[in-house]
């Protein structure tokens, strides 16, 4: 909305071309992280007071860590992640722009998946929530459908629909799969993220470190591969080239406004971690955690780096192999276990580490993994 009435109307009246600068999407990502991190300090306390007054607070499971001392804690701050987060891309992203509409789509269809789930938990005080077959089949047809939209209502580019981006590799358009066999494939790639970064969530602040970490890293990839700059290569003579094709990576009309939805996620995930901070005195919840983990799946999907994913999400996709391991082995074993509890950072719990040691640790992985994934940028 801003980014129609700055650029599109004021910037072409008379003496105030100097709002032609919020064309330009690298302007409108410094003031979408702005805006969003804003947001979130400035309605954070009062949010927490809110929840606080409605007896909105966590319900902690007794078979795990001892973590008593936390119950209580008002939970859903997602809700306000999701606001923040939100409000920044209508204010400051191109709202023709279709790559925008799918990421908000799955976006917030998982957030209210998210936040019904934890209604039903809290308020209700239904322990078990939405049915785990139930939730499953409503983030398949969510992610289904905006996908299906994406590919076949002529968004993306036809010659690369249905390509695989390899990381390390130059990127060849001619490796197609199938559509039957790419769609389900990628709903599947944005519904696993989005449940293991539900996974991860269970320390203060483990979760929103690294999804600070994995929107920066889909801010530079969506930037590149959307960009309409060129590029003087010297010794290319005087042909211009974008910067996807300098780089070899799937050159995306239009992607690089997914770059100001994820300067967005940046802001709202900084302010919200000063609330969520060991020790927290706000709690995500699965409306946050599924809305996040959906928006990174998503991006990673539109930017065509559904396997880059494997590595900057590294640390999401060790949370919920840890988890799949731990139940396959104790059926398969007759009750024996791998690790002491799983997901993996409460079997770091069980030996002993500190909650906050074992946070800091895998945000320096996480971030470790967001550089490694970058370096595929150059290295191919």
């Amino acid at each position: 909305m801003l980014y129609k009435l700055l650029f599109e109307v004021l910037a072409k009246s008379e003496g105030l071309g100097f709002f032609r600068v919020f064309g330009y999407v690298s302007t409108r990502i410094i003031a979408a992280a702005i805006t969003s991190l804003l947001i979130s300090f400035l309605l954070g306390q009062w949010f927490i007071d809110r929840m606080r007054n409605r007896q909105i607070g966590q319900q902690i499971r007794e078979d795990g860590p001892d973590h008593q001392q936390k119950q209580g804690t008002p939970t859903m701050g997602g809700s306000l992640i999701l606001f923040s987060l939100v409000t920044s891309a209508l204010l400051w992203c191109d709202l023709a722009n279709e790559y925008l509409w799918v990421a908000l789509t799955i976006t917030v269809g998982y957030g209210a998946v998210g936040f019904v789930d934890d209604y039903m938990k809290v308020a209700k005080k239904n322990t078990k929530g939405v049915p785990g077959k139930i939730r499953l089949l409503l983030e398949y047809l969510i992610a289904g459908g905006a996908l299906a939209y994406f590919y076949f209502g002529g968004v993306i580019p036809e010659q690369i629909q249905f390509a695989l981006q390899v990381p390390f590799v130059a990127f060849d358009a001619s490796w197609q799969l199938p559509a039957w066999l790419y769609l389900p494939f990628a709903t599947t790639v944005i519904v696993g993220c989005a449940n293991a970064v539900n996974l991860t969530d269970g320390l203060d602040g483990l979760a929103i470190g690294p999804i600070i970490f994995n929107s920066s890293t889909f801010l530079i990839f969506s930037y590149v591969a959307g960009s309409a700059a060129t590029l003087m290569i010297l010794n290319q003579g005087d042909a211009g080239i974008t910067l996807a094709q300098y780089l070899k990576v799937a050159y995306l009309p239009g992607a690089d406004e997914l770059a100001i939805l994820c300067a967005g996620m940046v802001g709202a995930g900084i302010g919200f971690l000063w609330f969520n901070t060991y020790p927290a005195t706000v709690f995500m919840g699965d409306v946050g955690s599924l809305s996040l983990g959906g928006a990174i799946g998503a991006l990673a999907v539109l930017t065509k780096n559904e396997l880059t994913l494997l590595i900057v999400g590294g640390l999401f996709v060790a949370e919920a192999m840890s988890s799949i391991i731990q139940v396959g082995y104790f059926k398969w074993s007759g009750g024996k276990r791998v690790f002491l509890m799983a997901p993996i950072h409460h079997h770091y719990e069980k030996k002993g580490w500190a909650e906050p040691k074992i946070i800091v640790r895998f945000w320096i992985v996480s971030m470790l993994l967001a550089l490694f994934a970058l370096a595929t940028l150059k290295l191919r």
